[in-house]
């Protein structure tokens, strides 16, 4: 079921103005239901965007208030053809896509004895495969703009490594990987591919350790998804010329970091 909320002459064409110009540009963002993206899919709509806003949980409670434009599919990111099928429905709405960002993420922590083969291959496909099924669903309809901008959120997972997160660390690792060659590849067809390493913040990943035993995050040592979604937003405003290609942010107080 998908929710829109237009604003009037929103997708109209685009005026000399530099500031009517920003809001006809279009934010794609997955796992846009909590945390980190739904902070991220208010920092775009904040910043003039319209966004495409996908998440695998969306229902009829979901429709978003009459003073937004958030376009609201539901979608499962590690299934190619509602991938597919849910970015042609965005552009067919929405007119273009400028910025793709991959925030669905998912884990199961267990040490590989408990680790079963399907938690494994569920982490793998929406941490690893959705990304590259959204970059491959978008990356045509970039290409034919001249200019488009990927940002794939990883972890500090991707860096570094710690017990019961094979799975885990295997699927940021990979998707660092995935980043880097994209970014090579998208040279020739103007499009900018950016990797986000967050270190812990505020969200409901952590909620699973409850029932899995393991403590919880002290919660003032961790950041405030909003400023991570601000800094997604501040990549994609570079003058042309220079890229943000990796960045970590991470609380003062990191555990993970060294």
């Amino acid at each position: 079921m998908n929710f829109f909320t237009p604003v009037k002459g929103h997708l109209e064409e685009e005026h000399v103005d530099e500031e009517k110009t920003v809001k006809q540009k279009v934010a794609l963002v997955t796992g846009a239901g909590r945390g980190l993206g739904a902070a991220t899919v208010d920092a775009f709509s904040r910043a003039g965007y319209t966004v495409a806003a996908l998440d695998v949980g969306w229902g009829a409670e979901d429709q978003p208030a009459d003073e937004t434009c958030v376009l609201r599919l539901r979608c499962d990111v590690s299934d190619a053809s509602a991938v597919m099928s849910t970015t042609s429905e965005a552009l067919d709405r929405l007119g273009r896509i400028d910025v793709a960002v991959n925030c669905a993420g998912i884990d199961h922590t267990y040490w590989i004895e408990e680790l079963t083969i399907e938690q494994f291959d569920q982490i793998i496909g929406v941490n690893l495969r959705g990304p590259f099924l959204i970059a491959k669903a978008v990356w045509p309809i970039m290409k034919q703009q001249g200019s488009g901008h990927i940002i794939n959120v990883a972890s500090t997972a991707a860096i570094r490594a710690w017990s019961g997160a094979s799975a885990y660390h295997a699927s940021k690792f990979g998707l660092l990987g995935l980043g880097r060659g994209l970014g090579v590849e998208g040279r020739r067809d103007g499009i900018q591919v950016t990797t986000v390493i967050p270190g812990g913040m505020r969200t409901g990943f952590f909620e699973r350790f409850v029932e899995q035993g393991i403590p919880l995050p002290d919660p003032a040592g961790l950041q405030d998804p909003a400023t991570v979604a601000a800094t997604i937003v501040h990549i994609t405003t570079l003058p042309p010329g220079s890229i943000i290609q990796e960045i970590v942010i991470t609380p003062p107080d990191e555990p993970s970091w060294p």
